[in-house]
């Protein structure tokens, strides 16, 4: 397992408040997850920056974060095709990263479906 940066402990202790989170780990990243689906863990693909966060949104919430703020929220290729959004934590403010981890937690405790979506023939 890769060990995590500074800034995870804030997504840690974060996380770890919404109701019935533990911490675990995806691709050896470090993870957290609700009934055991990951809804946030750091980006273990070499497309992302170091120090991002992964969270699980809808795409409409995450379009609305590129478009809002993209010096702390982008996506890379590997990325477009799953309801999720890159984070780039030491950018992120605390009470945003609060409100984007409850939005993750919502999003997988309600059973969203996170299967990628099918990118568009070219």
């Amino acid at each position: 397992m890769r060990k995590a940066p500074r800034a995870f402990e804030t997504v840690r202790r974060l996380g770890l408040a919404l109701p019935d989170v533990e911490e675990s780990t995806t691709y050896g990243a470090p993870a957290l997850k609700v009934q055991g689906r990951m809804f946030a863990c750091l980006a273990s693909h070499r497309s992302a920056e170091s120090d991002t966060l992964v969270v699980r949104v809808s795409f409409a919430t995450r379009d609305g974060l590129l478009a809002e703020d993209p010096d702390t929220f982008y996506l890379t290729d590997h990325y477009v095709g799953y309801p999720c959004v890159l984070v780039r934590l030491a950018r992120c403010r605390r009470d945003t990263l609060a409100a984007l981890l409850s939005a993750g937690h919502a999003f997988i405790a309600r059973g969203a479906n996170v299967r990628p979506r099918k990118r568009p023939s070219v």
